[in-house]
């Protein structure tokens, strides 16, 4: 640790302590300190390094009447005791947490900060190739803990390498970087400082709440510690106890939001490209998917639609009537999402441009002039999103799209991404009142953006909005979907989506995707036949590439890879029920759709580092082929289930690797015994045939254990449901000498009610089938029960 950074965060003997509600004040001979129990197993710790107001974009309306703590006296410092952990503040700021039982859970690291030595010839040349070379002595924000033995982590948004972030140091800092992203990439386009710790079954999440440059190094620098820092700003973290992973992301996603839950046809199969440049185009691409059956909800327009890249503007040569256009769409089950850039052209007569500038909405220079850069329309000015204004004025105008007829926004470039080089650390902003440099704003201009776009689509529609962004913070699940950004047509890069996804999962961004096929380079036949198999299983489903690169759509390259791509398009439509179940869940507890094997079988090690399998949802495993040539692969069946092979019913124990055959057409799916799937139709668009029926497939567990699964059902658009107007069926499979299933409608607000269940019960063996108290005839499997909620 640097002479500098030692004085920045000294703090010395501690000297007193007062509770002020569920505040713990500590004076320490240099420094003040604020500790808050939120709840049993929350604490956060702050120290205002930077300035006295926490200025946190990610979190809001926390529950604070907490007080069923006490704390008392011990040895150089006092001890914060609550129901579920003991955390022990010492002289110095030094912070030890213990679980109830006296278990180390995180503890300070005492010894010298000692990274090891990095030897450098040309140091510009270095600087110039993209190495970090930024020391520990250049962090004004700086904590390390002590490593423990068998230490894992996860998290850390959108990052690339493997699952287990352990070895790895990343930096936050929203980048736009063209060049293919590899392991050696350590920032991208989000930034999300939070992580999840786990030892001897034991998990913690640490949120380091701060939007500067922030770093987080997992024992790459030296193996006996790991540590998060920041160049500037307030020291400003909570600490979330588990023990389960599952209750980390929970205790997360309480404090910086959880994702809402999304309209039901954007888990529908989505189809875009830089660019589809005409309305010719767009048609011949939309009757190409309804001529051939592939099921597609979604259609993109890139920047090309626009007038001259003027945001919220149309080219009236190459979309000569917009609204007549996508009202045409519509009709044919398609809605249209555009991409909406926040670099503003500098063009007097333009509409927003005159607007902002006048209304001084822009960001400035450090002498109060409007800051000008350049992208996709030339020179561009960035509104400031920081200032509550202006994200009134840019949500305003999200009416312009809607009233056109658009169904969702693209939020792009806004890390924010300039073609002259990055945004000076001087660019101010006016964060209503309080100002703040580029330094500070910049990892939170995206979300900021996103925020504003989410306000003023729902506004202009009254629907639940559907904004998908680039960049991003903690938090941003709150307002909109992500996606990675500019991946390339490559098997690294699949096989790099499915932690990366997994890890945004772990990190609150739930309704997270990445392109299908790649952005980038040209894909191949069989790489898009293994990526829409992964892709399916997603939460955002979306198939996208660059100008330049060969066509992109399932039929683009022969009638194999169509008849993959439409196989798999139509398992995505058939599982939508149960997707949008998943979906609710995640809404409630932050559970993400796409999940590492871990989140459900933590207490199984061999699932810590499974990078290439995942969990959708709660009862599916999926196993996709993510090399080139691959006709098999092992295949790791968690422990304490039985799993049954969704293509042969083929039935496995857990705890066991197993070898499965994989054709170019087949990817491995698994499902949990004792388990219930509800399916849907298959369709072209979602809500093209209505039906009262519904169809739930029952996985019987081999151990006779019995099953309980909630069926949610809403009007799939409208905010409706968060005043109880939607329908749970709770379904109970008992599992004993006879199957009985048990089928209630515990909330009845929602008026479309199932009129017939049938159940397709699988490894039955030749049990009597009970359903709601009758004994119902089993043929081929399948039963019917009319009138089936009580």
């Amino acid at each position: 640790m640097g002479k500098y950074q030692e004085e920045k965060m000294k703090f010395g003997k501690m000297l007193s302590h007062k509770i002020e509600n569920n505040i713990i004040n500590i004076r320490f001979q240099e420094k003040a300190v604020f500790i808050k129990v939120l709840n049993s197993y929350i604490i956060n710790f702050f120290v205002p390094l930077h300035r006295e107001e926490r200025n946190s974009k990610a979190v809001g309306n926390l529950k604070d009447d907490y007080y069923d703590f006490k704390v008392e006296n011990i040895t150089n410092g006092i001890q914060i005791i609550t129901e579920k952990l003991v955390c022990k503040i010492y002289d110095e700021f030094k912070v030890d947490i213990y679980d109830k039982r006296g278990t180390l859970l995180c503890a300070d690291y005492r010894g010298e900060s000692k990274p090891f030595k990095r030897r450098y010839g040309d140091y510009m040349l270095a600087e110039s190739e993209g190495h970090s070379l930024r020391e520990e002595s250049d962090y004004k924000v700086y904590v390390s803990k002590r490593m423990e033995e068998e230490m894992y982590f996860y998290g850390f948004g959108e990052k690339t390498g493997h699952l287990n972030k352990k070895g790895y140091h990343y930096v936050n800092w929203n980048t736009d970087n063209p060049k293919p992203h590899g392991e050696t990439f350590d920032r991208l386009y989000k930034s999300i400082p939070f992580f999840v710790g786990l030892s001897k079954d034991n998990a913690f999440g640490i949120f380091f709440d701060n939007h500067f440059e922030t770093h987080f190094d997992m024992g790459k620098d030296n193996s006996e510690y790991y540590y998060f820092a920041a160049v500037d700003g307030n020291l400003d973290y909570y600490f979330i106890y588990g023990p389960s992973v599952k209750n980390v992301i929970k205790g997360y996603t309480e404090i910086t939001g959880k994702m809402p839950l999304p309209q039901i046809w954007t888990l529908g199969y989505q189809q875009c490209r830089w660019s589809y440049d005409s309305e010719e185009r767009l048609m011949e691409i939309a009757s190409t998917l309804r001529e051939k059956e592939i099921p597609c909800d979604t259609l993109y327009l890139d920047i090309d639609y626009m007038d001259g890249y003027r945001v919220f503007t149309w080219d009236n040569e190459k979309f000569q009537n917009p609204e007549v256009m996508i009202k045409k769409l519509n009709n044919m089950g398609f809605k249209v999402v555009t991409i909406i850039d926040p670099g503003v052209k500098v063009d007097k007569g333009y509409k927003i441009y005159d607007e902002g500038l006048r209304k001084g909405y822009f960001a400035t220079d450090k002498s109060g002039i409007t800051y000008v850069n350049e992208v996709w329309p030339g020179d561009a000015v960035y509104p400031d999103f920081l200032n509550s204004k202006v994200r009134d004025w840019w949500s305003g105008n999200q009416k312009i799209m809607i009233d056109s007829g658009v169904s969702g926004i693209w939020n792009d470039m806004n890390e924010p991404a300039s073609f002259r080089g990055p945004l000076p650390d001087d660019v101010m902003f006016n964060n209503d009142g309080i100002t703040v440099n580029h330094k500070e704003a910049h990892n939170v201009y995206g979300h900021m953006m996103a925020k504003a776009t989410y306000d003023g689509v729902k506004k202009a529609t009254g629907k639940r909005p559907f904004v998908v962004t680039r960049a991003c913070y903690a938090g941003t699940q709150k307002y909109s979907t992500v996606w990675t950004g500019d991946n390339q047509s490559t098997w690294e890069h699949l096989r790099m989506s499915i932690p990366m996804l997994m890890n945004l999962g772990l990190s609150g961004m739930a309704f997270c995707g990445t392109d299908v096929g790649g952005f980038g380079y040209d894909c191949t036949g069989e790489l898009l036949s293994r990526w829409v198999q992964v892709g399916a299983f997603t939460p955002l489903f979306r198939n996208h590439s660059s100008m330049g690169t060969r066509d992109q759509e399932p039929w683009a390259f022969d009638k194999d890879t169509e008849e993959i791509n439409k196989k798999y398009i139509k398992l995505r439509y058939k599982l939508i029920p149960y997707i949008y179940d998943m979906m609710w869940e995640c809404s409630k507890n932050g559970a993400p759709l796409i999940r590492p094997l871990l989140f459900n079988y933590q207490s199984d090690k061999n699932t810590y580092e499974i990078n290439d399998e995942f969990l959708c949802g709660d009862n599916i495993l999926v196993a996709p082929v993510v090399e080139q040539g691959l006709k098999a692969r092992s295949i790791y069946l968690p422990e304490g289930e039985n799993w049954i092979d969704y293509w042969t019913k083929e039935e496995y124990k857990g705890g066991q690797y197993i070898i499965k055959k994989t054709p170019l057409d087949l990817c491995p799916i698994f499902i949990k015994g004792g388990t219930l799937i509800p399916v849907g139709q298959v369709q072209n668009y979602i809500g093209e045939k209505q039906s009262n029926s519904l169809t739930i497939e029952v996985y019987l567990s081999n151990d006779n254990s019995d099953t309980e699964y909630n069926h949610y059902v809403d009007d799939g658009e409208s905010f409706k449901y968060e005043l109880g107007e939607f329908n749970n069926y709770k379904i109970k499979v008992v599992n004993k000498e006879k199957i009985e299933i048990k089928i209630d409608l515990i909330n009845y607000r929602y008026d479309d009610k199932y009129e017939n269940i049938e159940f397709i019960v699988h490894n039955l063996n030749k049990k009597t089938l009970v359903i709601n108290g009758e004994t119902v005839e089993v043929i081929n499997g399948k039963a019917f029960i009319a009138n089936p909620a009580r």
